[in-house]
């Protein structure tokens, strides 16, 4: 579990892939005190397990479900990228609850300065615009932000001046990818409220899930207490 409260900025030394998965070696500094082989840390939002650690590095295993759900897909040797090492239970929860599994990209569209602050808007898909609610929270590589606005196809985040200088975020360009995760909490929710208990598929033997085509009605909400 992570935070999305950045650590130090690391640099993509190398990334190897081989088909569809791979290894990708990363510069730091900061993520390495106490860090043991096996632990977790977030590369632009992304948990990777550490398989092999230097005084000035680690390298981190990356399966294909990742690439294909991440902008790891097109990162390259030179690349910075926001760390963050697995919360410590002793530890302050400055953000918010960040599992660190991307669910998607989004594409930054513009930033706009406004005084100390740039807005940055980003476009994103149906699936993952649903979960984003105003004056939310949302993981944007890694980053924990919160939602100023949101339209048909984008939402939009003001970056405050620390986030801008300790992050990677307003050092890309629009037409830029960024990894995304939604609010943890909103997920739960929605798959909770969403969906009726699954049955089995008898050609299968998995679960088959159901829709529930009518969504929260007030009724339903008055047979649930609330």
């Amino acid at each position: 579990m992570f935070t999305g409260i950045i650590e130090e900025l690391g640099q993509i030394r190398r990334i190897c892939i081989q088909g569809s998965s791979g290894q990708i070696a990363i510069s730091a500094k900061k993520v390495l005190e106490g860090t043991h082989i096996g632990d977790s840390i977030a590369v632009n939002g992304i948990c990777l397990t550490v398989v092999s650690l230097e005084k000035d590095g680690f390298t981190a295993d990356v399966m294909a479900e990742t690439m294909r759900r991440s902008s790891l897909s097109i990162g390259k040797p030179g690349d910075l990228v926001n760390l963050e090492r697995a919360m410590a239970v002793d530890g302050r929860f400055g953000g918010h609850f960040v599992s660190g599994h991307i669910d998607g990209t989004g594409i930054i569209r513009s930033y706009k300065k406004e005084q100390n602050a740039v807005w940055v808007t980003i476009d994103t898909k149906p699936e993952i615009l649903r979960l984003i609610v105003e004056k939310g929270s949302v993981a944007i590589d890694g980053i924990s932000l919160t939602v100023a606005t949101i339209g048909h196809s984008w939402f939009q985040v003001s970056v405050i001046p620390h986030t801008g200088s300790e992050t990677t975020l307003l050092k890309k360009h629009p037409g830029d990818p960024v990894n995304l995760e939604n609010d943890l909490v909103g997920k739960y929710v929605e798959r909770l409220l969403g969906f009726s208990l699954p049955q089995t598929s008898a050609s299968s033997g998995l679960p088959k899930q159901h829709c529930r085509s009518e969504g929260i009605t007030m009724d339903f909400l008055k047979e649930n207490g609330i």
